[in-house]
Formats: structure tokens, sequence, C-alpha cells
């Protein structure tokens, strides 16, 4: 067998290997009769989010749905879950109060600090929450599992902030310096941040960290990008793909970031492996009759991968919460698939 002819079946094995990772499978959790479901959390094969305004939980299906709304609250949201808990707000009179659930909607515990009129918690991980509680400004924030152990971490000279993600020690999120959002990691105090401004940027703001890594968006010009860095302002990597106008970064694990990019008219939920070029289009795994669309947050375990966020449907013109899932194929794989390649050109040169 010529040559050429090698190569050509050799790409068509590279083709075929990696059509393995292509295959998403798409699950529709949206549950039935409701008017705007959002999934933005998950976690050992659950899900949170809302349906309905109620903060909400889901087993990987839509029939699973769990509402965690708390009694007297007229609207709530979760954001995270981790270890059977999950994190969020709810509304009561008219305020937002910051906390957590265990499950149930009886095991709501309020966070909201004493003196704060307004409290959310995004995330939570080894019976920490962060997020932030308004004392006048929003002010960044951390708990230990009770509104009194509230922890203030408005850096010195900010306007406001927002703590958004935690993990192994850190938060990172956004302060205001001057009118101009920054995004910033902590490490538990207040003196203790760091930004991750990049130099001549408009703004920025990190919303997701893990595995040393933190995910959010830059605007260098008009529009914001999905971004990544690691640690510092210098570390800054673009990962607008190309094509795109506007993009954002929500959620990171194992080396993997997700969120959106525009490369149309309208968002597209997204994946990236730290390069604009390795964009992943997860919106495109979805059926016709849905428009835009985001990614939140990822979990990797193992070979698995676990993406949740929202499609908006055409169709019915509702907001409904959606689950990718995906197979990391196996580097063997592709070796003997290509080793499968090899011996069938000897094959067919031994039949010529």
């Amino acid at each position: 067998m010529k040559a050429s002819v090698v190569l050509r079946l050799l790409a068509v094995a590279f083709i075929v290997s990696n059509s393995a990772f292509a295959a998403w499978e798409v699950t529709y959790l949206h549950p039935s009769g409701s008017t705007g479901s959002v999934s933005h959390g998950v976690s050992a094969g659950q899900q949170v989010g809302f349906s309905n305004s109620h903060a909400g939980l889901w087993a990987g299906t839509a029939g699973s749905w769990v509402d965690l709304n708390p009694a007297g609250s007229t609207e709530s949201r979760a954001y995270d879950v981790l270890n059977g808990q999950q994190a969020g707000w709810a509304e009561f009179n008219g305020a937002t109060h910051a906390g957590f659930w265990s499950g149930t909607a009886g095991s709501w515990v309020d966070l909201n600090p004493l003196g704060s009129t307004d409290s959310r918690a995004y995330e939570i991980e080894g019976g920490k929450q962060v997020g932030y509680s308004y004392l006048g400004a929003n002010h960044a924030g951390m708990w230990s599992g009770t509104a009194a152990s509230w922890v203030d971490l408005n850096p010195s000279g900010s306007v406001e902030s927002e703590a958004r993600s935690i993990s192994g020690g850190q938060q990172v999120g956004l302060a205001n310096f001057g009118g101009e959002d920054h995004a910033g990691i902590w490490s538990g105090t207040a003196g203790s941040w760091v930004d991750l401004h990049p130099a001549g940027a408009r703004r920025s703001m990190a919303s997701g960290i893990a595995g040393g890594q933190q995910v959010g968006n830059v605007s260098p010009g008009l529009y914001p990008h999905a971004s990544l860095w690691t640690g510092t302002a210098a570390s800054w990597a673009d990962l607008n793909p190309a094509g795109s106008t506007v993009s954002s970064a929500w959620g990171v694990a194992a080396g993997r970031q997700v969120g959106y990019a525009r490369p149309g008219s309208y968002d597209h939920a997204s994946l990236w492996t730290g390069t604009p070029d390795s964009w992943v289009d997860l919106h495109s795994y979805l059926t016709a009759d849905y428009g835009p669309s985001s990614a939140y947050a990822i979990e990797v375990v193992g070979d698995d991968i676990w993406v949740v966020g929202r499609a908006n449907n055409y169709t019915t013109g509702i907001q409904e919460a959606i689950l990718w899932h995906n197979v990391i194929p196996e580097p063997s794989s592709v070796l003997i698939l290509g080793s499968g390649v090899l011996a069938l050109a000897g094959f067919v040169r031994r039949k010529r």
C-alpha cells in the first residue's frame, strides 16, 4: 500500500478516535409543567439550580426534581452542590438570605449575617460557603456553616466585592476599585487579596477555581472574553474562540473550563481545555429547537465529564436546565485503532 494511503488511513483513525469524545449525551432536566429552569451546579450524580423560581435538586433526570424552597420563602436559588449539601439563597419578606441545604427544604440553614439586608451564597466546600452580604455595599465573604461565622473579605480600597467560588482554601470573585471590577483571589482574609486584573483591561471577574486554575472573563475591549489564570495577573490567558464576539467561563475542573461563546447571533454553551483552539461547542448537541445556551459548572470523575447549564427552548419560549455527559477516550484506544489501521495496510499489501 502506498505511504499516502496509509497516512490517510491513520488520519481517519485519528478522527474516529476523537469522535468518541464528540459523542456527548444530553439530558433535559426541565421538570414537567415548569415555567423555567436552570442548573448551576453538579457533583456526585446530583445537579442543583432552580425551577419555577424555587431552588431544587436533581439526580440526573427531569422526574427526580426535589423542591428545596424553604418555608416562608417566596423565591430561592441553589448554585452549588458538594457532599450532599447545596448552597444558594432564599427570599424572605423582600430580602434575599444566603443559606444552604442538606437535600430537603426543611434542612435550610439561614446564613444572613446580623446587620445585612441582603446576602447570597454561591459555592460550598469543606463546611465553608462563599458569596456576599450587603453592608452598605456588597462585601465578599465566607461562612463556616452559621450566620455568626461570617468573615468579611472585602479588600482594602474596594467599593464593593463578591466571592463566587471556593477550592482548596482559596476563594475567587471580584472587587471594585474606582468603578472598575477586578478579578481576584483570597486565602480566607480580606488582606490576602491578590488582584488578577490584566494590565490594560477594562474590567474583569473570576467565577470559578479548581486545581490551581481560575476562570472568568476579561474585557480587553468593549466585550468580555472567557479567561483563564493560574494565580497571577500575568498568567491571564484569553479563551475567546476565533469568530466569537463575546464569551465567558463560569466553571473549571481537571484542566477543563465551561461557559459560553457567541460565534454567531446568540450564546453557545462551551467547553475548553486551556486554549481558544480547544473550544467545543456543546450547543451543537442540543436539538434544533434550542436557542441561546450556557454551561455553568463541570465535574470530572475518572473518565466521565459532567456539565450543567441551560438553554432557551424556541418552541415553548422557556429556559430549560440541561445536563451534558461525555467519557474521555483512553489514550490506548488511539494506539489500538492505529495498530489496526497499520495491520489493515499490511493485509492489503499482502493481498496485492
